[in-house]
């Protein structure tokens, strides 16, 4: 059984499909594409899809994850040409690549994101990201299905930066928030962040903010980067394959053993 693990994204109008949406749409794309997938045992067998970490409803992304199982070993990049030619625009199959490693899960304990912020000044979200920064804590609350729950949204972040934004209309303020978060328990997602903004330093968008995860991996607590989850297997591939002189020099006549 071959695994392929593949890159995708969230884009535009698809930011707000679902994840079952997703799934729905990747499954009719394998069928599309023709991929001997493995299945499951049982009365249904489904499709042997892994997913990791998906992103809420309604952010965009350029970092999502999945693996698939195959019964039959294929060229990545082939397959990742088939999928991305059989999903809309917007979900984009953008890397793929067999995997030679374990724990791809394991690899994504940090996501960074991009927070557009039409109507705030980049000079009060900088003021509120300074407050938020150097409180010890900041107490959000969220909607769970099991009541109203509190919990810290300082503790997990990692970086939080504030800028102007480049494409902004001269007459319209808008500030961009790079955020970088650890996937803790619970989970701090973007709108956590902005609601312990709000806490903090009253910064309140008048509209809603459109939230892009740029890159999620594994994160680098020296240097404070998120490294790419791939990267690993990409080594292992690499590492594998013979070069073309070592290939040719175990195969010419006289060489081996006496």
């Amino acid at each position: 059984m071959q695994r392929i693990r593949l890159r995708y994204t969230k884009r535009g109008r698809l930011r707000f499909t679902s994840h079952r949406d997703f799934q729905r749409a990747f499954e009719r794309a394998l069928r599309r594409a023709e991929v001997p997938m493995a299945y499951s045992a049982g009365f249904t067998p489904h499709p042997k899809v892994s997913y990791a970490n998906a992103a809420p409803t309604g952010t965009g992304s350029e970092a999502e994850y999945l693996e698939i199982a195959l019964t039959e070993a294929r060229d990545p990049e082939t397959l990742r040409v088939l999928l991305d030619e059989s999903l809309p625009a917007g979900l984009d199959i953008t890397d793929a690549v067999e995997a030679r490693t374990s724990g791809l899960a394991d690899r994504l304990t940090a996501s960074v994101w991009e927070l557009r912020l039409d109507g705030v000044t980049p000079e009060d979200a900088e003021k509120a990201v300074d407050a938020f920064l150097a409180a010890e804590t900041v107490e959000v609350q969220r909607k769970t299905k099991n009541g109203i729950r509190s919990f810290d949204a300082r503790s997990a972040v990692a970086e939080l930066q504030a800028r102007s934004a480049a494409d902004r209309p001269l007459d319209n303020a808008c500030a961009i928030l790079r955020l970088v978060v650890r996937h803790v328990t619970p989970a701090v997602r973007p709108d956590d962040v902005l609601s312990g903004l709000r806490a903090v330093a009253d910064l309140a968008p008048p509209v809603p903010a459109a939230v892009t995860r740029l890159a999620q991996g594994l994160f680098d607590e020296e240097s404070g980067t998120v490294t790419d989850p791939l990267a690993p297997d990409r080594e292992a591939v690499t590492a594998a394959t013979p070069t073309a002189a070592a290939t040719a020099s175990a195969t010419a006549p006289g060489t081996g053993s006496a």
